[in-house]
């Protein structure tokens, strides 16, 4: 089935997206343009990956930082 008519994409490739650490409708069109045209997609988007499981999402439910620049950088005047 057809998630993005304006591309060509189907549920399937989102999913395979999904599944290769695409775990926002931005990653989702970084990797294929779905939700770049005309946006009637985003919330299917949204919500086949609200059903899956993104190994990004579970490592910020941990409390481990997704990527070292998503840390609170210490600031000079606190450490003084």
């Amino acid at each position: 089935m057809y998630v993005c008519s304006c591309f060509g994409v189907t549920e399937q490739q989102v999913k395979q997206h999904a599944e290769n650490g695409a775990c926002t409708p931005r990653q989702i069109a970084s990797a294929c343009k779905a939700g770049t045209d005309c946006g009637s997609c985003v919330r299917r988007i949204q919500a086949l990956l609200g059903r899956g499981v993104c190994p990004r999402r579970e490592l910020a439910d941990e409390g481990k930082p997704v990527l070292a620049s998503l840390e609170a950088p210490e600031r000079l005047d606190e450490a003084a």
